[in-house]
């Protein structure tokens, strides 16, 4: 999928990172590093209607970075520019009056749902947060938000656990629609369903996209939905963003040899069709004490001296298409490029 969409950011992310407090056990490490470096200087920008997917390994730092675009975590550094304002610095008083144009969709949906409260106080919430309508004009915003997403008029009386897998992920879109957002952060929204019912809340999302013009940050490990839905990708690892640009160029052409490593394991649907595995070694290293130079070194079969020590740049390929890898640095001779692990 590769649409048109305004070139002007929605959104803007710039050196956006997330450390944490790594516990008293931990310090104890020979690294003597205290914080887990979740997310380290991730920039990227959120277009107007488009779907921009970040993908990568469990673990790499995805849904940190959607919550933190949230606020749900506070940034450690960076800025997020939304309608002119850093979203890391607003208060929050400022911050709730921007939530209501920004509305996640989690990954389990049952555990997102109240299991006390009826579909319709669950919905009803976030207009009663933002003081929005009535009593009644809420109740028929509510109605007509679960008429968008497929759900039945007798859904509003029923609890969530009376409900499939698939309906509570429609419930917990209706609750991020309800409140008119204009950007919805979806983290794994279909992981935990059933491949045909994944199809169904794939194509209600582009459908509630064209219609009212929705912005998605889609978060997903499977880069066979992320074709399917995504305008743009972003490959994640470690906590680094290591390659960027449109879905088909980035998975027609992928330059990181991590990206060629996550697209050769997807399946075909052609058994008469193979394709070279790229088969990784080793396990990702620990964001306690992540690789010097380029991250990704320690399982990459192409590494050279270079890639030990020195941290490689964003490069800007034709179309829009960046990677950081020193593979495609023009300073780099092919003598060197021979060095590779052992």
């Amino acid at each position: 999928m590769q649409a048109q969409h305004e070139e002007t950011a929605l959104i803007q992310v710039r050196n956006m990172k997330k450390y944490y407090q790594a516990k008293k056990g931990l310090n104890k490490l020979k690294s003597g590093n205290t914080y887990v470096k979740a997310v380290d200087g991730v920039s990227f920008d959120l277009r107007k209607g488009e779907t921009y997917a970040l993908v990568g390994e469990s673990g790499c730092g995805k849904s940190t970075t959607g919550r933190t675009l949230l606020r749900l975590h506070d940034a450690t550094e960076g800025e997020a520019i939304y309608n002119g304002k850093d979203l890391f610095k607003l208060s929050n008083k400022e911050m709730n009056k921007v939530r209501k144009d920004m509305q996640m969709v989690f990954q389990d949906p049952y555990s997102s749902l109240n299991p006390r409260k009826r579909i319709g106080n669950i919905l009803e919430e976030p207009l009663n947060i933002h003081n929005i309508g009535n009593k009644s004009e809420r109740t028929d915003i509510v109605m007509e938000v679960m008429s968008k997403v497929g759900l039945q008029v007798d859904h509003y009386y029923r609890f969530p656990h009376e409900f499939s897998g698939g309906q509570r992920q429609r419930i917990g879109l209706a609750r991020a629609l309800v409140v008119d957002p204009k950007v919805i952060i979806c983290d794994e929204p279909v992981s935990a369903l059933d491949v045909s019912i994944q199809s169904q809340v794939i194509n209600l999302l582009q459908s509630l996209q064209r219609d009212l013009g929705l912005t998605y940050l889609f978060i997903s490990h499977d880069i066979s939905v992320v074709r399917h839905i995504s305008d743009r990708i972003g490959v994640m690892y470690l906590g680094n963003l290591v390659e960027e640009g449109y879905t088909d160029d980035v998975i027609e052409n992928p330059k990181h040899p991590y990206t060629k490593a996550l697209l050769s394991s997807v399946p075909l649907p052609d058994p008469n069709i193979q394709r070279e595995r790229v088969i990784l070694q080793g396990d990702i290293p620990s964001p306690l004490n992540p690789p010097s130079g380029c991250v990704f070194h320690t399982r990459c079969p192409f590494a050279m001296d270079v890639c030990k020590t020195t941290v490689p740049q964003s490069l800007n390929l034709a179309g829009n298409h960046t990677v950081r890898c020193h593979l495609h640095d023009e300073g780099i001779t092919t003598e060197e490029k021979k060095v590779v692990n052992a």
